[in-house]
């Protein structure tokens, strides 16, 4: 069976009783699951795939691994199949401890992994929530639920279904959004302007309102005194009415959603804290009879309802715009991707949505366009722009059997090529994948105030109703109103102002100010950990370098200048496609040359151009081109080797069949580069460049900038795998880059 992105899946089913089934794709799960246990009640039967073995020796180990878990009965590994059968308590499972023990042993127990979107979370509450109700579907592994990507990352067996799942999140009052409701990129980043916006109108009411209750609140005030005291009241109830109820809305919704399943949240704290303040201005403004025959003063808090609204609003607008900024990175890379691709079927050439190419595909690109998706040239030559991929600004040439990388883009001649990798299989896919999965991670500390968030709503319940007694008890002839006052006070208190006010504002203005100086700062916990840092490591092209390439040398030979040498390379490179045809022209440009009329001009595919400017004969390629012609360089190849090992790209010209001069092009290094690497050097940070350039490019440019430590030839799904490994030796690792190539380590 085929997961969908080209490996084979082996089959794995869940057994209630012993149910099986092959599970081809996720829907059939729930069937299976809804079919009678068998006569031994409490005892549950699961088929896992097992990956790794290769003798009966191997079957014995998995055998005993599986059998050390706490809660298995009975295990039988079958090495033709690949697969275990394993006899567990119902009560007792946990499928992550037996992934453990087959790991351990050496082995892998074939898992899957959905994600899926959940609506309706507020607070890290719901966090808590969501992940426990994932866990407890039998067949999931591990579930992670990340509150500012909204997402769910849940890893199970074969066999639980997206129904299973979303019964699951359902139970909680929450729901679940599948790829199967709505489009990949959709999914990755649902939009959140009309909640920004909603939230927005909202916090700005209810703060305005709140403004002018809290005026309109202090008798003191000469022109607030002046009106009587139960019309006073009355309009400060028609003011605070609708910030209550309209804009506080959402709050009574929240917590009776997880009401409706007995549990708690914020909202519910916010909802009973506000309520309570509310419902006693009321009875204030319209039985205040009521309150003093019971020896309670009649006073309105309506201010403390409608401010703690406004307030916890502002923050709920600040977080919701954070979160909506998350998936900028991603929205970046996808933009990459061409939307439509040109390929010939039936011996017709058509234009199809890039969703529908298909594997084998045979695809033309044209010049300027970006390649469609991954696949093997078959048919031409011409020189890619792979920055996005390798980071290298240099143009790769390509030729027939050469591989194509989707979304990047053909500088020169058309190609035919077929399609090997599609869809998610596309290296821009697994960057997508690897900057979603970096971002839906949580550090350690976030894993602990989730736990603690899950308890905290019902402790302050707890703390709150215990204060509403002991006031009644000791609070003397205004037990009452001391009693209420404090309740609400502690609810309120309590109320998450320094998580969903506090933080969101520390982070934006700490995230902003990063931006300012084009620093991007992942998330709060990062900015917290930066000063922690003990490594840095930086990329290359367009960190270190320009970014683009730009002339370095001009070396003239046989009596001609470099004036003249620049003049007649310059008019024939205006007319070329090649790009690094503009490093010419602008160095020309930037000499005030101006160009002469060019004629004859061909473009030799692969090699380089020639032409007629000013009744003379002009060659411009590379050193190959001039051996063809039989044009001797040979007094200039030390010259051509030491441009060479400095990272540099030298083009060779020839004048009227002899020797002209070597221009060298480079990705020159910035200014500032060696200075801003000594400085970081200085406060005691390891200093690692990583970039996608040839070893010798690399090298070359870490000695003029001064570091020592080089890591070349890095993809960016291994960027991101570098990273990880020196977090992993203990290395707290800050990461500076600027490209698309660069965002799955950055996130990371």
């Amino acid at each position: 069976m085929n997961n969908g992105k080209g490996e084979k899946v082996k089959k794995s089913t869940i057994h209630k009783g012993k149910v099986e089934g092959d599970n081809k794709d996720m829907g059939n799960g729930k069937e299976q699951n809804k079919k009678k246990a068998d006569t031994h009640k409490g005892k549950m039967e699961i088929t896992l795939p097992i990956e790794g073995m290769t003798c009966a020796s191997c079957v014995l180990k998995v055998e005993n691994a599986l059998k050390s878990v706490e809660g298995v009965k009975d295990a039988n590994v079958n090495l033709a199949t690949e697969q275990a059968t394993v006899d567990y308590s119902l009560e007792k499972l946990n499928i992550g401890q037996l992934d453990k023990a087959v790991s351990d042993a050496g082995y892998k127990l074939g898992i899957r992994e959905t994600i899926v979107g959940i609506e309706g979370m507020t607070c890290a509450s719901c966090v808590g929530r969501v992940e426990k109700a994932l866990k407890s579907v039998k067949g999931v592994v591990s579930a992670n639920v990340n509150l500012a990507t909204e997402k769910a990352t849940v890893k199970h067996v074969a066999g639980v279904s997206i129904d299973d799942i979303r019964k699951a999140v359902k139970s909680e009052g929450y729901d679940v959004i599948s790829k199967e409701e709505v489009k990949e990129d959709q999914l990755a980043h649902i939009s959140k302007e009309k909640e920004i916006k909603t939230l927005k109108s909202k916090f700005i009411f209810s703060l305005t309102i709140g403004i002018i209750i809290f005026i309109g609140s202090m008798d003191f005030i000469p022109f607030v005194s002046e009106i009587p005291t139960r019309v006073r009241y009355f309009i400060l109830f028609l003011l605070a009415t609708p910030v209550q109820f309209w804009a506080g809305w959402q709050f009574y919704k929240g917590a009776y959603i997880v009401g409706r399943h007995g549990s708690t949240n914020m909202d519910t704290l916010i909802a009973i804290g506000t309520s309570a303040a509310y419902l006693f201005s009321v009875v204030a403004t319209f039985f205040p009879e009521v309150l003093r025959g019971r020896g309670i003063e009649p006073a309105v808090f309506y201010d403390t309802a409608v401010l703690i609204i406004g307030l916890i609003l502002l923050g709920r607008y600040l977080e919701a715009r954070a979160k909506g900024r998350t998936s900028d990175a991603i929205k970046k890379l996808i933009g990459l991707q061409a939307k439509t691709a040109t390929v010939v079927r039936d011996g017709k050439e058509q234009a199809i949505p890039i969703e529908q190419v298909e594997v084998g595909d045979i695809v033309i690109v044209k010049p300027g366009e970006k390649v469609p998706v991954d696949g093997v040239l078959t048919e031409g030559r011409s020189s890619i722009d792979e920055s996005m991929v390798t980071g290298e600004s240099m143009p790769v040439s390509k030729k027939i059997g050469d591989e194509v990388v989707g979304a990047t883009i053909n500088k020169t001649g058309s190609f035919t090529f077929k399609a090997n990798k599609v869809g998610e299989d596309t290296v821009l896919a697994q960057i997508v994948k690897l900057v979603q999965e970096a971002q839906g991670s949580k550090a350690p500390i976030q894993r602990m105030a989730d736990v603690v968030a899950s308890y905290f709503v019902p402790a302050v319940l707890a703390i709150a109703v215990l204060t509403f007694v002991l006031w009644m008890i000791f609070g003397g002839e205004q037990a009452f109103t001391l009693a209420l006052v404090t309740f609400i006070a502690v609810l309120i208190i309590a109320c998450p102002c320094a998580l969903g006010l506090a933080t969101p504002t520390a982070i934006m203005v700490g995230t902003g100010k990063g931006a300012e100086s084009g620093i991007l700062i992942k998330s709060g916990s990062s900015l917290e950990l930066a000063n922690k840092l003990n490594s840095v490591i930086m990329d290359k092209t367009g960190t270190l370098t320009m970014g683009k390439p730009e002339v370095t040398d001009v070396i003239t030979g046989n009596g001609t200048d470099e004036q003249e040498l620049l003049l007649l390379a310059g008019s024939v490179e205006k007319r070329s496609e090649h790009p690094l045809a503009q490093a010419i022209v602008d160095k020309a440009k930037l000499k005030n040359i101006e160009f002469e009329q060019v004629k004859d001009f061909e473009a030799l595919t692969g090699k380089g151009v020639r032409a007629s400017v000013a009744e003379r004969s002009v060659v411009i390629g590379k050193i190959d081109l001039m051996k063809d012609l039989k044009i001797d360089v040979s007094k200039y190849t030390d010259q051509i080797k030491k441009l060479t090992n400095e990272a540099k790209t030298t083009v060779l010209v020839a004048v009227d069949g002899s020797f002209g001069g070597v221009i060298a092009i480079a990705d020159a290094v910035k200014p500032d580069s060696r200075a801003s690497v000594e400085q970081l050097r200085d406060l005691g940070l390891e200093v690692i460049m990583m970039t996608g350039d040839n070893q010798a490019t690399a090298e070359a440019i870490a000695s003029q900038i001064g570091i020592e430590n080089v890591m070349a030839e890095v993809l960016p799904e291994d960027k991101a795998m570098k990273v990880k490994e020196l977090q992993e030796s203990g290395k707290l690792v800050g990461m500076v880059g600027d490209g698309i190539n660069d965002a799955p380590a950055l996130a990371q």
